[in-house]
């Protein structure tokens, strides 16, 4: 059925889609956003800019920075879209990427035009999403467990190997809850929390929507995610609920970056003012893309979670995107946490 519904979508939408326009040529792309949305995005661009040849990658957001990273002397990738904007503003902070003002910045959401301010115009905001969990609502009483409601919530012995959370050395999610974690309580408090989470943690994936598609299927109770990851699930007909803790939490900023030396910089240029359009947003949500889209003139999925519902942190992207620091919460994550991981 799904591929059935995107097939008519593409048919009914590609003829109409701006930009089309563009160089022939190739386009090298690593996507980080779950994968159907990567090959829905991909095909509707591929319909409209028949002349480029786009070979995608899907990677998650952490590995997409170590990949541009490795390749800073030969860069064999062209632009970098989605995954979580820390690491997209470390890459920026590393001169990884490149300065680009599209004819498109203006329309979108203020927090997306920050994030590219903040950036010096090395990336820039694509989808917002705020940072939660899900948890098997049958699991959850057939064990006789309480709803975890709060971060402190997770702490409760009860759920002794029953959560999941991804890697915060791999994935953008799990580093934006260490981060988000450590705005809220500080870092030391943070750190005795997460050794204490620790004990309840069953695995540690290296996706950061991983952990509540376990959930989904019944091999975890509850899933340390991105909220719209969770609401994914709940829509898919999977008996999840989506939980936005109480003491508060933070939030995502989806980016997407040029990488600087790339070969198909034209190409790159063309993705990127489609990427930012409306029409190329309202996409997303055929994907069962849930966040909140950057384009302000771009369609919201009626099942997307509102920041205005939830208590969200005052996020601050660039002390927490910034190389030098990613580098010591992971260290000390690695040394307190992952040293110990089960």
């Amino acid at each position: 059925m799904r591929v059935t519904s995107m097939a008519i979508a593409l048919s009914l939408c590609c003829s109409a889609l701006p930009f089309a326009a563009s160089a022939a040529g190739n386009l090298n792309m690593v996507c980080s956003a779950d994968v159907v949305v990567c090959e829905l995005m991909t095909t509707i661009f591929s319909k409209a800019h028949p002349d480029i040849k786009v070979s995608m990658v899907r990677l998650s957001a952490g590995e997409a920075y170590a990949r541009l990273r490795s390749e800073a002397r030969n860069p064999r990738t062209d632009i970098w879209w989605a995954g979580t904007g820390d690491p997209h503003m470390q890459a920026a902070e590393e001169g990884l990427t490149q300065v680009y003002k599209s004819p498109l910045l203006d329309q979108q959401q203020d927090w997306a035009q920050k994030q590219a301010e903040n950036s010096g115009y090395r990336t820039v905001g694509i989808y917002a999403g705020a940072l939660g969990w899900g948890y098997n609502t049958r699991l959850l009483e057939s064990k006789k467990l309480k709803e975890p409601k709060c971060w402190a919530d997770l702490l409760d012995p009860s759920f002794k190997g029953e959560i999941q959370i991804a890697n915060p050395n791999s994935s953008g999610t799990a580093y934006n809850t260490l981060a988000t974690l450590v705005q809220i309580m500080g870092e030391d408090k943070a750190f005795d929390y997460l050794k204490k989470l620790n004990a309840n943690i069953s695995q540690y994936t290296k996706s950061g929507s991983a952990p509540v598609k376990s959930a989904a299927r019944g091999e975890t109770t509850v899933g340390i995610v991105f909220m719209h990851d969770a609401v994914a699930m709940q829509v898919d007909g999977f008996p999840i609920k989506t939980v936005a803790p109480c003491e508060g939490t933070g939030y995502e900023i989806g980016s997407m970056s040029i990488v600087k030396g790339a070969r198909n910089l034209a190409n790159a240029k063309v993705w990127y003012d489609w990427a930012l359009s409306a029409e190329a947003q309202s996409h997303m949500k055929e994907a069962k893309s849930f966040q909140l889209p950057s384009n302000r003139n771009a369609e919201i999925s009626e099942y997307a979670p509102r920041f205005e519902n939830i208590k969200l942190i005052d996020y601050d992207f660039k002390t927490y995107g910034d190389s030098a620091k990613r580098k010591a919460l992971l260290g000390r994550w690695d040394k307190e946490i992952g040293a110990s991981a089960q």
